[in-house]
């Protein structure tokens, strides 16, 4: 596409080695309790927030930090016409901050925030609103919109549909993994959780998944009214039940995919989205190695997961 992507393209390469890998990820869940794994973690490229005497929670969220901090030093070295990009890949990061303000404000406490600088969507208009009430109105002008009604779970839908929605066309290479996410999210709200997704964000994963899918009421019919780019994130799953395993799957057609994209010689995006791909997903499991480590070191538990 551009010679400007040239530095951005070296800078990914060598950014996605800076992960723990399969190996790695499964010696910190090997760990005898969460103060070892804290330990193991001090040595690794997760060290920058990571403290001995941490609790499980804020651990998980210094290892989703430093994954953030390594997609906005990309971003420095992508070209300007890549930063539209980059943010809908690290809107999750949003998403994360908007919800936790709203937990904030339930629980009249305030929380911390994830630091997107350059990469903000609309976090820079809505970071200093303490207010419930005023915090909603704001959210519905900005590129997130209007939910169907003032609810946590209707607002988190919203953003995660439309999310979602942006990711089909705006990450290159993207298109599978947002449809498959999607597939995952109708399937936990309707199937597993047995709640009735909100008429807004129907339609937001009507238009990426048909609405057949979404209309779906077993397991069996969602699988069969998916579209084909998006089968693959529910084949092999028998019940709701086993969605957890899905999600598993998921990760690994991400990483997959996202080797493959860090190959590329084209001069675009791509590289850096495999490195983005492969960097989010190694955080994805540390983070459950994590928590595996605190919870007594099962590795089978792992193994099922990776």
């Amino acid at each position: 596409m551009s010679a400007g992507w040239v530095a951005g393209d070296v800078r990914a390469v060598a950014m996605s080695r800076r992960v723990l890998g399969l190996h790695g990820a499964r010696r910190i869940a090997a760990s005898k309790g969460l103060a070892d794994a804290l330990g193991a973690l001090m040595t690794t490229p997760y060290s920058r927030d990571i403290k001995p005497d941490q609790s499980l929670d804020a651990a998980q969220r210094a290892i989703a930090a430093t994954l953030l901090w390594n997609m906005r030093v990309l971003a420095g070295w992508a070209p300007s016409a890549g930063i539209s990009m980059l943010r809908v890949a690290t809107a999750w990061f949003e998403i994360a901050n908007i919800e936790a303000r709203f937990r904030a404000a339930d629980a009249g406490d305030k929380a911390p925030a994830f630091d997107l600088g350059g990469l903000a969507i609309s976090w820079r208009r809505l970071a200093d609103i303490s207010q419930d009430h005023a915090l909603r109105e704001e959210l519905a002008t900005t590129w997130w919109g209007r939910a169907d009604d003032d609810s946590a779970r209707a607002i988190g839908l919203m953003m995660r549909s439309r999310l979602l929605d942006r990711a089909t066309s705006a990450v290159p290479g993207g298109r599978a993994w947002a449809t498959g996410a999607a597939a995952l999210l109708v399937a936990r709200e309707q199937l597993l959780a047995e709640r009735e997704l909100p008429p807004g964000v129907r339609r937001l994963l009507g238009k990426i998944l048909g609405m057949r899918a979404v209309d779906a009421r077993s397991l069996t019919a969602l699988q069969e009214a998916l579209p084909r780019n998006a089968r693959w994130a529910l084949a092999g799953v028998n019940q709701p039940e086993d969605l957890w395993l899905a999600e598993a799957h998921w990760w690994t057609r991400v990483e997959r995919d996202g080797r493959v994209l860090l190959r590329s010689s084209s001069l675009g995006p791509e590289p850096v989205v495999g490195a983005i791909a492969v960097m989010a997903t190694d955080a994805w499991r540390t983070r459950a190695a994590l928590e595996i480590a605190a919870r007594g070191g099962r590795l089978e538990d792992f193994d099922a997961l990776a």
